[in-house]
């Protein structure tokens, strides 16, 4: 699915990086981002060898496994960014909390919906994030 959708993207548009679960760790999916140009941060799976470095995709591949086993797999995560796609998820979700459906049936109306649903999360973000601090 990954290659389909990077095709959705014209060619003349940069694509800096691609994020994705280890799901998406197969040689199509690494070969098409690289074709792009961009970098995959893709955390290989738990048995992962290494590939035989025919392509650049194999090759970046390799290099994030090395990584990987050098600094482990939590470290790895904060040093490639992987991190940051849990705070995807998240917002994600907090859109989803705002409703499971749309309400519009014209593709138009949905859009503004999903556009009011932003303006309100931003909103809330904007006032500002809890600080905590341990008590005891």
């Amino acid at each position: 699915m990954l290659p389909h959708l990077l095709n959705q993207i014209p060619r003349d548009q940069e694509i800096g990086s691609v994020t994705a679960d280890g799901a998406y760790d197969t040689r199509r999916c690494h070969n098409a981002i690289a074709d792009r140009g961009a970098a995959a941060v893709i955390p290989p799976r738990r048995n992962a060898q290494p590939w035989k470095p025919t392509t650049a995709g194999a090759i970046a591949r390799n290099d994030a496994l090395r990584a990987s086993r050098y600094l482990g797999r939590a470290l790895w995560r904060n040093w490639s960014g992987y991190h940051r796609r849990s705070r995807v998820e998240t917002k994600t979700h907090c859109v989803k909390l705002l409703g499971q459906r749309l309400m519009a049936r014209d593709f138009d109306r949905q859009v503004a919906e999903i556009q009011v649903r932003v303006a309100i999360l931003n909103g809330y973000t904007a006032l500002g994030n809890p600080v905590t601090k341990a008590v005891g």
